[in-house]
């Protein structure tokens, strides 16, 4: 089995100094207390992660902006074009991280031509 290796920009010691300060001991007790606390219902309301809201898209205008197929679109992102169908007619909705994936295609539209290429 091959070692996996980590690239970094920061050095051996910068990433040191980065977590000279974490206990993974402790942080991991807090973390157990907390998620005991909150089984039973007396969590701090700073325990509570709040979800970021995901981006609203509509898939056929997206899609109708780049003048593709369904085919083609649903090839681009790497799903079926029954997928696509099914999203453009609202029978389902894309995955968290193909709505984020769809936003950043509806913000930039180079982003599906390099999609396409690659």
């Amino acid at each position: 089995m091959e070692d996996i290796k980590f690239n970094s920009s920061l050095s051996q010691q910068e990433i040191e100094d980065n977590f000279a300060d974490f206990n993974l001991f402790e942080s991991l007790v807090e973390s157990l207390t907390e998620a005991l606390a909150h089984s039973r219902g007396k969590a701090a309301a700073e325990t509570f992660s709040r979800k970021r809201s995901l981006p609203d898209v509509n898939v056929a205008e997206i899609r109708g902006t780049l003048n593709m197929t369904q085919r083609s679109f649903a090839s681009m992102l790497g799903v079926s074009s029954r997928t696509v169908e099914s999203w453009e007619a609202g029978k389902t909705t894309p995955s968290p991280t193909a709505k984020k994936l769809l936003y950043l295609i509806q913000k930039d539209h180079q982003l599906a031509q390099r999609l396409m290429e690659a």
